[in-house]
């Protein structure tokens, strides 16, 4: 074997050794930045730097877990499981994950394949979320969540002492710092929220409202980046959100941005202290030197890196097709 061959090898190695241990919990399909964030986490795990254990689903629409699915198919990752919330929140249409699924070849075959027909095919995602952890080493992942606190309160109240042992890390899109009105992902599940923030064992760190509202993903990347193949699954999701050309809010990409690549620059962090949430979904931070939440800050050269690196990452070919 050569010596480039070997060092090759070596460094594809120690970048799987470092990767992150992943688990996406998304409200898939009541916004985009969902499944922009999903492409980014795909892109890492190409890269070294993720491995995606499973995601998670707090939208309660059957469409949701076979969009999910067939994104992971698409990135050539079709194992990955994918577990649904039951008696969950928002289970409204929504075309952005419907009509994707819906879509057919001219001989009637789909043009998006995946394994995963409908909702109901899909395990519980507490079940899937408990089975996933009881695997992994102590201390070794980190949960990504995105949409509503809904899965993970009812994992802390079913399974607590494996979140202390198995997670190191939540990585949170919700609410706005370090105060301001009640965000969506809050707001739908206020309760769920506050038990997060007041029984979570391991360090959060949250990505408030104001941060991707300042980082807007730009259309001319669907437009011009996704072209590579005649159907994409995310440009396609996007273009249904919403009459294009518009330019979207990266709310979730950063949650995944930070906990993947905490040390890139991207973000500074706010000092420790404790996250508090109203009835109505307003959230405070009140600094504590002991505390376990942090919250994210971006200055505007930290957003112009953290917009280019998503960018790339969003718009990154799956390996087949490199």
């Amino acid at each position: 074997m050569g010596s480039r061959l070997i060092a090759a090898v070596l460094a594809a190695q120690l970048l799987t050794a470092a990767s992150v241990r992943l688990i996406f919990d998304t409200d898939m399909g009541n916004d985009v930045d969902d499944a922009l964030a999903l492409a980014v986490i795909h892109a890492l795990e190409s890269r070294g730097e993720a491995k995606l254990l499973a995601v998670t689903l707090t939208k309660d629409n059957p469409w949701a877990a076979v969009y999910v699915d067939l994104v992971n198919h698409f990135y050539g990752r079709g194992s990955i499981p994918v577990g649904v919330v039951r008696n969950g929140k928002t289970p409204d249409d929504s075309k952005m994950i419907r009509l994707p699924a819906e879509r057919r070849n001219p001989d009637g075959s789909l043009v998006y394949p995946r394994n995963i027909q409908s909702g109901a095919d899909a395990p519980e995602a507490v079940a899937l979320l408990r089975d996933i952890l009881a695997l992994e080493k102590d201390g070794d992942v980190v949960i990504v969540q995105v949409g509503f606190s809904t899965n993970l309160a009812r994992l802390l109240e079913a399974a607590p002492d494996l979140v202390s042992r198995k997670v190191r890390l939540l990585s949170v899109m919700a609410g706005q710092f370090p105060a301001g009105k009640p965000e969506f992902n809050v707001r739908m599940d206020v309760p769920a929220f506050e038990k997060l923030v007041n029984e979570w064992p391991t360090p959060i760190v949250m990505s408030g409202f104001e941060i991707g509202l300042s980082i807007l993903y730009p259309a001319r990347g669907i437009e011009q980046d996704f072209s590579y193949v005649a159907h994409h699954p995310v440009a396609d999701a996007y273009r249904n959100y919403q009459k294009m050309p518009y330019d979207r809010p990266a709310w979730d990409l950063t949650s995944v941005l930070q906990a993947v690549r905490p040390e890139g620059g991207y973000f500074s962090l706010s000092p420790k202290g404790k996250v508090r949430v109203t009835a109505d979904g307003v959230t405070s931070f009140e600094a504590r030197r002991n505390g376990r939440h942090q919250y994210l800050i971006a200055g505007e050269e930290q957003r112009k890196k953290a917009l280019a690196a998503l960018i790339e990452l969003a718009s990154r070919p799956p390996d087949r097709l490199r």
